[in-house]
Formats: structure tokens, C-alpha cells, sequence
């Protein structure tokens, strides 16, 4: 009888063991997902960056005049290259995305630079690029979901508090960017263009 206590009690105690042990692995797992994610998206995002200062020697040569433009396309680049937490990288993230789409406005008031090879291809490259980030955001956004469910439910709590894990943010647009971007391109035709 005495045995079979024993057999029992050791059943249990590796029974919680195992227990313990697959649900400290499935957190780690998810957890570890999220820094996949974000490693993902953070190579797009300097591949666009790296990108930037091809698109605006291009732009030069046609707007000489967009100073200020060109200017805010650059700060925002450089304020990604600063930026050393995920939300600093996904504010710069806006900032460039803000500051292209007025770039890519301006092929409209420059018919020559709408048939510019080297202008197209970077628009496509950049285009191709803001595609894959925003994929990438939905599934760095579902891995900060799955984790912050699992730190949050019964059992996993348990265990995630003793390993003082935290939620996680998502990567997340600020309301001030969700409006649309008002793109006046009016006095670009009053002025001369440059065409090098």
C-alpha cells in the first residue's frame, strides 16, 4: 500500500513538473515570437530607410524647390535611425510613411518625373516596401495578442507572474495619424520645374 502512495504522489509531483515545465516553454515561445516580429519588421523598415536618400537625390533633380520636403523626409529618417524602442521606431514609422506619401504626391505636379525610370523603380521598391511592413505589423500584432492571452490566462498567470512578465504594446497608430494627409499641390504649378 505503501508503495503504491509513493508511486502516486511521484506520478503527481512529475505530473506538475511537466505541467510547469510545457507551459514556462509555451511562454517563452510567444514571447520569443514577438521579438521575431518586430526583427521582422524593423529589417523593412531600414530597407525603406536606406531607400530614402536614393528617392530624394532623384526628387532634387526635377523640385529644387521642395527643400522643405525633402528636409521632412530626411528628419523623419533620421529620427528612425535614432529611435531605440519599438514605439519611438513605429512613431518614426508614421513620420516617414506621412512624409512619402507627399513625396509621391509630387510625381502628379511633375509629369517628367512620372516617367523617370530611376523614380519609378524607387517608388515601387518603396511601395513594394510599406506592402510587406504592414503585413508584418498585422503579425507582430497577433504574436503581442497571443502573449498577453496567455500571460493572462488561467493557468499560465501563475507562472507568468512569477516570471514578472508584462504585457506587451502592439504596434499601434496614433489617432493623429489616422486622418487622412492633406496634400496641397496648387502653387506647385504656379512655380517652374527643374528637369535636369
Amino acid at each position: 500500500m505503501q508503495i503504491v502512495v509513493i508511486f502516486i504522489i511521484s506520478l503527481v509531483i512529475i505530473g506538475l513538473v511537466s505541467w510547469f515545465f510545457t507551459i514556462y516553454n509555451g511562454l517563452i515561445h510567444v514571447k520569443e515570437n514577438i521579438k521575431k516580429s518586430w526583427a521582422n519588421i524593423d529589417v523593412l523598415l531600414m530597407q525603406r530607410s536606406d531607400e530614402i536618400p536614393k528617392l530624394i537625390k532623384v526628387l532634387k533633380s526635377f523640385a529644387k524647390h521642395e527643400k522643405t520636403m525633402f528636409d521632412n523626409v530626411m528628419v523623419a529618417r533620421k529620427s528612425y535611425l535614432g529611435a531605440n524602442s519599438i514605439t519611438e521606431k513605429a512613431d518614426a514609422d508614421n513620420q516617414i510613411s506621412d512624409a512619402l506619401k507627399s513625396v509621391f504626391a509630387l510625381s502628379e505636379a511633375y509629369p517628367e518625373l512620372r516617367s523617370n525610370e530611376n523614380f519609378l523603380n524607387l517608388q515601387d521598391r518603396i511601395s513594394g516596401l510599406e506592402n510587406e511592413i504592414s503585413d508584418r505589423r498585422e503579425l507582430y500584432n497577433e504574436s503581442v495578442n497571443n502573449y498577453n492571452i496567455r500571460i493572462q490566462s488561467l493557468p499560465d498567470v501563475a507562472i507568468a507572474n512569477a516570471m514578472g512578465l508584462d504585457q506587451e504594446e502592439m504596434f499601434q497608430v496614433n489617432d493623429l495619424k489616422k486622418k487622412d494627409v492633406d496634400i496641397n499641390l496648387d502653387n506647385l504649378y504656379d512655380e517652374p520645374s527643374n528637369s535636369n
